[in-house]
């Protein structure tokens, strides 16, 4: 019967972990939406900056004419 409970218990556990884990966003890269790399330091040619990526990169854009 003990086994039982303990089964049981594991059981309770893995599915409220498996529950939390479903709503929960991931990280998203803004820099990657806004078409943009990551970079040490300053952006440069042809390159410009457009933000910091979520690791405190430059985010930076290649300039494109048009």
């Amino acid at each position: 019967m003990r086994v039982l409970y303990l089964l049981l218990v594991v059981l309770f556990m893995m599915l409220q972990g498996a529950a939390g884990k479903e709503g929960q966003p991931g990280i998203i890269d803004t820099c990657i939406m806004q078409n943009g790399r990551c970079f040490p330091g300053i952006c440069r040619r042809p390159y410009y900056w457009v933000g910091t990526c979520h690791n405190g990169l430059s985010c930076c854009r290649k300039y494109v004419e048009g």
